[in-house]
């Protein structure tokens, strides 16, 4: 049996931050010991903050990896342990993967829709038998209605594959996340560098799309989620009404949604609101959606995603705790409440009992800095 102390640490605890020490065994936590004395044999911590590791339940950040400029596609494993060591270094100990699942088969713009989920998630699963990745890895299927082939992309995977979460995506020009057709332009055209005209026939296409496939495409979602015993997030909700269709189909976790009535609406339901820390720490939405901040001075913020910014969580997190005043609470965000989220009762905090996924991090210039990161005890 190894043992290991992590003394000398301020350590955020469930409801308050105190100086002690945590003693680990065999990737486990065995033991908080009070007060600020380093132990013989014992790593000190010099006063820094320790607290549980982050669970990050949406990120792009594996695709950026994938495709790092338009039109050069890396190779799917050194991606993947790229992304990996990257979340490792920035706090995060389980991530939940984001793959799109949902193809269209056309040319120009709707090239990042060509199917991929099923080669990646093979390839990341190998990896992960291997034991080539630092952190804990699990899949987030985001199911595209707005799409032709999604039903047949979801009925490729099963059981063995550990999906922890499908999520409902509906990027259909006019409603949700680019219900402001402005931006929608604005996002596309400057990425693809398309006319007025190529720009108004992808909005076309889209949605027709959606006409054709996507009540169908939805159900077929949902009912996978419940197969395969994911949990059910929907994505970008923005009226009350869309909140009662989630709640309807059992969501229990609404990712991003884009104003203040439908996050309120979420708690009513009991759905818990994950908010992108990126909205949080530039002040606003991209998109033009309701800002983070907003909705944390509300009351209706529950959980924060680094999106497409790993650093961005742990700061995120330290943002929270200034407009709370409440570090325990902020923390929590990042670690307690995503791990509830998604069913992960055996981390997210430190407490005896629980894995030993634990990070190491100061203030420097009012910024946090991750220094030391464990996954089941063990430095990654």
């Amino acid at each position: 049996m190894t043992q290991t102390i992590l003394a000398n640490a301020r350590l955020i605890l469930a409801d308050r931050v105190t100086p002690g020490s945590v003693v680990i065994e065999d990737g486990m936590i065995v033991g908080i010991r009070p007060g600020e004395d380093v132990p013989p044999g014992a790593l000190d911590m010099a006063g820094d903050f320790l607290a549980p590791g982050m669970v990050e339940l949406h990120t792009d950040n594996l695709e950026r990896h994938m495709r790092p400029r338009p039109g050069v596609d890396w190779p799917h494993a050194s991606a993947i342990i790229a992304h990996d060591a990257e979340l490792a270094g920035c706090g995060i100990t389980t991530v939940f993967d984001a793959m799109r699942v949902g193809s269209v088969v056309s040319e120009g713009p709707d090239e990042d829709y060509e199917k991929y989920a099923r080669e990646l998630a093979h390839e990341l699963i190998a990896l992960r038998r291997d034991g080539a990745l630092r952190i804990s890895h699990l899949l987030h299927l985001r199911a595209e209605v707005c799409s032709e082939t999604l039903i047949a992309e979801l009925d490729e995977f099963g059981p063995e594959d550990r999906v922890g979460i499908i999520s409902l995506m509906d990027h259909t020009p006019g409603q949700r996340q680019f219900r402001d057709i402005s931006k929608l332009a604005q996002y596309v055209q400057g990425r693809y560098k398309l006319s007025d005209a190529e720009f108004d026939e992808h909005v076309a296409r889209m949605k027709a799309l959606r006409d054709r496939y996507g009540d169908a495409h939805e159900a077929a979602a949902v009912e996978v989620a419940h197969r395969l015993g994911a949990v059910l997030a929907s994505h970008d909700d923005t009226t009350a009404e869309h909140v009662l269709r989630s709640a309807g189909h059992g969501v229990r976790l609404a990712e991003f949604p884009t104003t203040p009535e439908a996050a309120a609406a979420c708690h009513a339901q009991g759905i818990m609101v994950m908010m992108g820390a990126p909205n949080l720490i530039r002040g606003g939405s991209h998109s033009g959606n309701v800002s983070a901040a907003d909705l944390a001075r509300a009351g209706h913020l529950d959980i924060l995603s680094s999106d497409y910014v790993p650093s961005g969580l742990i700061g995120g997190a330290m943002v929270l705790a200034g407009i709370w005043d409440d570090l325990p609470r902020a923390i929590a965000t990042v670690t307690a409440n995503p791990a509830q989220a998604a069913g992960l009762p055996d981390r997210g905090r430190i407490e005896a009992g629980l894995r030993a996924d634990l990070i190491r991090f100061g203030m420097v210039a009012d910024r946090p800095v991750v220094r030391a990161t464990w996954v089941r005890g063990q430095r990654v």
